[in-house]
Parts: structure tokens; C-alpha cells; sequence
């Protein structure tokens, strides 16, 4: 055994302060390191502290890549933050585990008793063993959710509780969840990078694996179901993209293959749930609630909720869906019933608490609001009902005044205060700028019903603070996250989360169902992914056009460079932009340039079309591979980091373009080759089409459809092929020849290249005919009929007929009213393709094209 002092100064180990009178998980109270802690310090000292951070640094870019965040409510800059992991993490010895496991599934079972009981047959109350009033003042007692428990094994399916280890080694619960509780999903991203970042370490070491725990959660969920048990239809019901914890939401249901839904997404129909999608309403037996209970269903619980689904108690009481946890289920955060677990362990389970809770005194009762009263200053005191801060007070940080305050306010609505101990939390050590320094901590466990018993996440969500003297420790607050690892006596082998069939059978593939919500957002991704390479293309091409005039000063590349940044603007719609501008605009267009490259607040930019990707992208990141999602992060942080957040120059600008456009071709690429052709792929295809059709017709009526002088013309034609991507096909077919008719040919109406606007057409109308409808009606919906028209209109074109003009016009009039009108076929396509597939769209999409002001003559 090694004294700390002997350890690695690289580290910082060997200064490692603990405090007086404060456990510490590595060093204990004995000032040495502990055994089981040796051998991992011992690796860290041969790594070094270089190795260490850029070991730290390549987890935080996997968690950035993979998408994982914690959104901070209140936060007016940021939608999402990034997760943060320690190198380091928790150990704790196999020994020690077993009892922190037997505590967690007493404890789960006593608090699943009390859940049946109080929405059951109220014995506790009835004896005097619970308060009544400690039961209906709070918040999380649904009186509508009385007598609405299914007769089932375990009510409590999901079990969480936040544990801290005191000054004398001993840990303590500070909290149950029980509601809706999360840090599953982060627990297993966690494990999942540190297998990246530490793999022989974490091989070396022995630790328990996680998989088997996520194998017993979906066997758990499955056998909730109060009917279709063999297949049931799982989903997870999230208030959206907006919670702070919708990474995990989306995690959890990629990782188990279910559904993620909002509210919209579901209906109630004859007492049954429904999910409503593109192929109509599919059957709901199991529901995975991420949304808290009361707003669950705006007919009998929170008139106000937008989140959840009215009559969903109703079915809940008819026994036709099974939702985990049971409504109501948040009765058991009452801090206040913490003083009461240890009688009713002795009357329920005639035991003693193995996982004692921190020391607790209701101020509903004399005696104890008398204790409170008189030693304020020593306790942490907690309103009952938690708010949305969830906060807390400590007396010793009171002023007189505000101990005053607090008296009064307990004095007049005693029963809604607890007085807590202030439990000096332990440390760990944490790797913090190149050293590792003690943190306090909190771990947050996880349990599951698995048939008539838990099972226990062998590890865990461990929480440090940020900085050396907090003692809060809070994702809210900016803490930090730790894998934790419980020691196994012998290797642990990995286990699937899937189920092998008795025998060898072929099994019927299960298609899971579109939402609405879904393809809207598929939709748009599509969408806001061509807008992207239109505007990041023609902007290059403008760049290439702008050097040329800087270094001939040629009055043709003036003229050319003019056409190019009007048009610019007509396809980003960012009007007035460089139409009827000044002419010093026009001649010195960097300004704009640059803001149609930077201003994320500005409609039609680069910026603005990145953000709106990736944010459609995020509501659906359940349906995203790793590598996908991968893709779509790398074209926001580049983008991010190298033009939005830098004083970028136009003359680094092009770089950026082109790394830009290489991000879009490869996200572009990936989806091609891993995404099934289901609805999915018809909705985010049928997006991609309409819109890359779109800006190619937007780009040629702001470029062909005025006659030019043939020097102006040839660079003009040049530019649209080099902007569309294009140029090589068009010189390999007519080779050092450039003509107007044989670009039309190629870009408008040549079904084989997949940039001409054909070629859209074509897709776009394969993937509407697809899309899911009432095949029993034989008549064209309206999507068909459009598309059908726009399609045969461009078919039955004649370039030679548009391209007549008499030699005192200046304008190809047939050519501008063909592509007009298609124009505006496409944008009535686009509007009732959401009329019939996004009925309940929660997100506001740019529908209909900004009207450009008149040009002056």
C-alpha cells in the first residue's frame, strides 16, 4: 500500500487534499489510498497528466459527436449544453455493492407497496402510520388516479435514488425519484466512451457491465403490457426536444427500439391508446412517461398541459394500457415521507432500512416543527412540494431576516416543510486542469421491476461539482458527470439486450410506425439539407467570380459578378440583400456576403439554414444512426466554430464553403446508404426534392432567363454549371462548346442527371405515389394530381419555343412562365404534403417563398 504522498506529482496526486472530517472514496479516513483504488492510480500515474486530458478531451468530442446534452431551462443562449464526463471514475468495491444493492431493492419494494396502498385501499392512512395530511397536501397525490392501479406485481416499474456517503463512510439516500426518473441513458453513454478512452484500464479492472440491467429494463416494460404481452408496443412519451434531458429520451428509445412520441403523436379512441402515423393509427400497450404525471392528460389532471394526451386516465382505468411509472407515482418524492420509511419498513416488511435516509423531520407534527424551528440554523430546510429550481435553504447561510421569514412561513403552512440534516457529502477525486483534486459527489442508482423482483444497475450516474468549494451538485449548476464502477470478483461477460427465440424460427420483421411529428421533421431535414448546399455552392461560385473582378478589374467580370450576387439573393431570399441595392453594394459586397454566412438570426442564410438542419435533425435523434448523427454535428460545430463565432475574412470564407459542402455530400451520403426505404425515407426524400428543384429553378430565373451579350453569357453559364455541380458532366457531352439551349438541356429537362430539375420531378412524384394513403379510394389526391401536372408541363416543353425571342426583348418570356409556374406548383406540393402528413406540427416552417421586391429599371 502506497502512501499518497509517494504518488505521481504529474497528477497531482501527491498534493491530493482531503478535507477535515470529510470522507473521501479513494483515500478514506485512514489518509491512504484504498486497495481497490491501486491499481487504477497506479495507471493514471503511468499515463501522465498530458495523457490524461487529451484522453478527457477525445471523451468530450464522442459525447459532442454523439449528441449528448443537458438542455438548462431559463438558458437564452444555448437550447442545449454539452454533457461533461470525468476521466475518472467512481469505484466501489464488490463487498460494498452488494449491500448498496440489497438496500436499493428493499427500498423499491417498500415504496411500491406504499404507491398501491395510498391509490389502493389507503390502509396506512387509516391506521394513522402515513399523515393524511401528509398525503393529499402534496402536489404528486392525484386524487383521479384512486383506484387506477393495474393488479400487477410491481406498480413501481422504474426506481431511482440519489445517494451520498457521510463523514463516517456510511451511505445515505438524500432523495427518491420516482416519477419519471432519468440518468439511465447517461450512465450508459458514459460507460459507452469510456470504453473508448480508457479500454485496457477498464478491461484490467473487472467492472460490472451494464447491458444485462437495459436487458431486464425492456423485459420489465414488455411484461407491464396488461394484454399483448408476446409483441407489445412499447413508446416513449417526451415533452420534446425542449426538456433538459431529451437526449436521453431519444437514446433510450433508439437503444431499446421504440418509439419516441410527443403528446400529438398519441390519441384515445374507445379507451384504447393510439399512435397516430403515416400508415393510420397503430395500438398502444406500454407507455415509458418521460412527461411529469400531471400533465399527462389535460381532461382529468393539468387543463393547461400541451404535453400530454386527454383521456389517457381513462384508459389507464379501463386496463387497456400500461404506463410506466403508474400517474400519480411522484406521491413518493415527498421528502416528508422520508421520516416515515423506517415504520413502515417494520409494518410492510417487518425489516430495518438497509439504505437508511438522510435524517428527516416533517414540521406537520409539533414535536418535530418545534426541533426545526429552534435549530434552523443547523438544517437544510425543503418546501415538500419541489418546484422547478428545486431549491433549498441552508440555514447556516441565512440572515437574521431571513430566518425570520422562514419561521413565519413554516408557522403558517407547517405540514408543506422538512427540516433535513446537512450531511457533509464525501469526495471523489476528479481530474480538474491537469490535477486531480477532491470534488463532493452525489450517485444516482438505478432499479427496475423484473417480473415480482428488482434488478439493480450495477453502477450508476455520478454527479461531482464544478468547482472545489461548491457543495451543490447539480447538472443545473454546471456539475460534472462520472462513470461509476462496481468492482466484480471475476471478468464480466458483455450480455445482448436482445431475446433468443426457443428455436430456430423465422421472424416477421416489425416495421415501427412514422409519426406525423416525425416525418414533418424528416421533411424538413431534407429541405433545410438542400437549402444548405444551394446557398453554400452559389456563394462559392460568387467568391471565385469576386477574385477574378479583384485581380483583372474587367468590366465583363463586374457585369458577371452583379448577375450572380442578384441572384444570390433571389435564391436565399434574404431581400432586399443585392437587389436594388446601391451600386457600391454591388461593388463591394463583403458585408453582405459575410452576413448571409454568419447571421444565425437572419432567414435564408447559411447560418440560419444550419441551425434550422440540425435542429429538425435533433427532434428526431432516435432515428439516426451514431455515424449519421456524427455527420450532422460535424456541419453545425465546424460551421460554428470557424465562421460564426470567428472574424472571418472573405478571402477564408471559400475553405469554409468547401468543407461545408463535403460535410452535406457525406451526411447526404450516409443517409443514402443507411436509411430503409420506408416512409421515412419518402418524407425526407420527397423534402430534399422538392427543395433542391426549388433552388435550381430559383438560380436559372435569376441567371437564363435574361439575355445577356455572348462574353457575359458564356461566364453566366459557366458560374450555374459550376454552382450546380454540373460543370465536368456538361464538358464531358459537349466538350469546349457552351451554349444556352445545351444547358437547359442538361439542368432542366435531361432525367439522367441527378442536379436537373427532371430529374427532382421524377423522384419527387415516385415518392409521393409511395407515401401511405387510403389505397381504396381510386381518385388522385391532390399531392398526385400537382406533381403530375408540374411533371408533364416540363415534359411537354420545347426548348426551342422557350427560347424564341424577339431582337427588342430582353427577357426569354416562355422560359420565365414555365419556370413560374412551376414554381408554383412546387410550392402548393409543399403545402399539401403538410396539410395531409403533419396535422399537428409543433415547429414553424417557412412554407411559402418571401415575395422579392419589384427591381428597378
Amino acid at each position: 500500500m502506497r502512501n499518497p504522498t509517494d504518488l505521481a506529482h504529474d497528477i497531482g496526486v501527491q498534493y491530493y487534499e482531503t478535507r477535515l472530517g470529510v470522507y473521501d472514496e479513494m483515500v478514506a479516513t485512514e489518509h491512504k489510498v484504498l486497495p481497490y483504488w491501486q491499481n487504477f492510480i497506479k495507471a493514471l500515474e503511468t499515463m501522465g497528466s498530458e495523457e490524461i486530458e487529451r484522453r478527457r478531451r477525445e471523451a468530450q468530442r464522442l459525447l459532442r459527436e454523439n449528441g449528448v446534452t443537458y438542455n438548462v431551462y431559463g438558458d437564452s443562449h444555448k437550447l442545449t449544453r454539452p454533457w461533461r464526463l470525468d476521466p475518472i471514475p467512481l469505484l466501489i468495491s464488490n463487498e460494498e455493492w452488494t449491500v448498496i444493492e440489497a438496500g436499493l431493492k428493499q427500498r423499491a419494494g417498500l415504496l411500491d407497496l406504499i404507491l398501491k396502498d395510498i391509490y389502493g385501499g389507503q390502509t396506512l392512512l387509516k391506521k394513522g402510520l402515513l399523515p393524511v395530511e401528509l398525503v393529499f397536501s402534496h402536489q404528486g397525490f392525484l386524487h383521479p388516479c384512486i383506484g387506477t392501479l393495474q393488479n400487477q406485481p410491481r406498480q413501481l416499474t422504474i426506481y431511482s435514488a440519489n445517494l451520498v456517503r457521510g463523514s463516517k463512510g456510511r451511505f445515505w439516500v438524500l432523495d427518491d425519484r420516482t416519477q419519471a426518473p432519468s440518468g439511465s441513458g447517461y450512465a450508459l453513454e458514459n460507460r459507452t466512451v469510456m470504453t473508448r478512452v480508457l479500454p485496457d484500464i477498464l478491461r484490467d479492472t473487472q467492472v460490472h457491465r451494464l447491458s444485462g440491467f437495459f436487458k431486464g429494463f425492456s423485459k420489465g416494460l414488455a411484461s407491464s403490457a396488461l394484454h399483448n404481452k408476446e409483441n407489445p408496443r412499447i413508446v416513449v412519451l417526451t415533452p420534446g426536444p425542449f426538456n433538459e434531458t431529451y437526449f436521453e429520451h431519444a437514446y433510450l428509445a433508439s437503444y431499446l427500439g421504440y418509439t419516441l412520441v410527443q403528446g400529438d403523436d398519441l390519441t384515445v379512441r374507445d379507451g384504447h391508446v393510439w399512435l397516430k402515423s403515416l400508415e393510420g393509427l397503430q395500438h398502444v400497450d406500454v407507455i415509458l412517461r418521460r412527461v411529469d404525471d400531471s400533465f399527462c392528460d389535460p381532461l382529468e389532471l393539468r387543463i393547461d398541459s400541451r404535453l400530454g394526451v386527454a383521456g389517457l386516465l381513462e384508459a389507464v382505468r379501463r386496463g387497456n394500457v400500461a404506463i410506466a411509472n403508474p400517474l400519480g407515482s411522484s406521491v413518493l418524492e415527498n421528502p416528508a415521507l422520508l421520516a416515515f420509511l423506517p415504520k413502515l419498513a417494520r409494518y410492510f416488511l417487518d425489516e430495518e432500512l438497509i439504505l437508511p435516509s438522510v435524517a428527516t423531520w416533517w414540521c406537520g407534527q409539533q414535536r418535530e416543527r418545534d426541533f426545526v424551528l429552534q435549530n434552523l440554523e443547523h438544517l437544510v430546510i425543503k418546501q415538500v412540494n419541489r418546484g422547478q429550481d428545486n431549491s433549498y435553504l441552508v440555514g447556516n447561510t441565512l440572515s437574521t431576516e431571513q430566518k425570520s421569514a422562514l419561521r413565519a412561513a413554516i408557522l403558517e403552512k407547517p405540514h408543506l416543510y422538512v427540516g433535513q440534516e446537512q450531511v457533509s457529502l464525501a469526495t471523489v477525486p476528479a481530474f480538474i486542469d491537469h490535477r486531480v483534486e477532491p470534488r463532493t459527489a452525489v450517485l444516482r442508482n438505478f432499479v427496475v421491476a423484473n417480473g415480482e423482483d428488482y434488478l439493480v444497475m450495477p453502477g450508476g450516474l455520478t454527479r461531482v461539482a464544478h468547482g472545489k468549494d461548491d457543495f451543490a451538485v447539480s447538472n443545473q449548476t454546471g456539475g460534472i458527470s462520472k462513470d461509476t464502477w462496481i468492482l466484480a470478483s471475476e471478468p464480466s461477460k458483455p450480455q445482448a439486450i436482445w431475446v433468443r427465440p426457443n428455436r430456430v424460427q423465422l421472424l416477421d420483421a416489425v416495421t415501427e410506425p412514422l409519426t406525423s411529428r416525425a416525418a414533418d421533421h424528416l421533411f424538413w431535414v431534407g429541405r433545410y439539407l438542400e437549402r444548405t448546399e444551394a446557398v453554400a455552392r452559389l456563394m462559392r461560385t460568387v467568391l471565385l467570380k469576386h477574385q477574378d473582378m479583384l485581380e483583372f478589374k474587367d468590366a465583363v467580370d463586374s457585369a458577371v459578378l452583379a448577375v450572380l450576387l442578384r441572384s444570390l439573393t433571389h435564391v436565399t431570399m434574404t431581400y432586399p440583400g443585392f437587389v436594388n441595392c446601391h451600386a457600391d453594394c454591388l461593388e463591394h459586397p463583403q458585408k453582405e456576403l459575410l452576413s448571409l454566412a454568419q447571421d444565425k438570426h437572419r432567414p435564408g442564410s447559411l447560418a440560419t439554414n444550419i441551425h434550422n438542419l440540425v435542429q429538425s435533425a435533433y427532434n428526431i435523434r432516435d432515428l439516426w444512426s451514431q455515424d449519421t448523427w456524427r455527420s450532422v454535428d460535424n456541419i453545425q460545430y465546424r460551421w460554428q466554430l470557424r465562421v460564426v463565432n470567428s472574424d472571418i475574412t472573405i478571402g477564408h470564407l471559400q475553405s469554409c464553403l468547401d468543407d461545408l459542402i463535403t460535410g452535406v455530400v457525406a451526411f447526404s451520403g450516409l443517409t443514402g446508404e443507411s436509411m430503409t426505404r420506408e416512409a421515412g425515407w419518402l418524407m425526407f426524400g420527397s423534402g430534399r426534392r422538392l427543395e433542391r428543384a426549388l433552388s435550381l429553378i430559383s438560380l436559372l430565373r435569376a441567371t437564363l432567363v435574361s439575355r445577356h451579350e455572348p462574353a457575359m453569357q458564356n461566364q453566366i453559364l459557366e458560374a450555374v454549371l459550376f454552382s450546380t455541380d454540373s460543370l465536368t458532366i456538361y464538358q464531358r457531352r459537349y466538350r469546349s462548346f457552351i451554349e444556352l439551349s445545351a444547358v437547359l438541356q442538361l439542368l432542366l429537362l435531361d432525367e439522367t442527371h441527378p442536379r436537373s430539375v427532371a430529374f427532382q420531378l421524377r423522384l419527387l412524384s415516385e415518392h409521393i405515389n409511395a407515401l401511405p394513403r387510403d389505397r381504396g379510394k381510386r381518385q388522385l389526391s391532390e399531392e398526385e394530381r400537382l406533381i403530375i401536372k408540374a411533371y408533364t408541363d416540363l415534359r411537354l416543353s420545347n426548348l426551342v419555343e422557350l427560347l424564341k425571342i424577339s431582337d427588342d426583348e430582353n427577357v426569354y418570356s416562355d422560359l420565365e412562365e414555365l419556370l413560374a409556374a412551376l414554381t408554383e406548383l412546387l410550392w402548393r406540393i409543399g403545402d399539401t404534403i403538410a396539410r395531409a402528413y403533419f396535422s399537428h406540427s409543433q415547429t414553424s416552417q417557412l412554407m411559402t417563398p418571401n415575395a422579392p421586391p419589384e427591381e428597378e429599371p
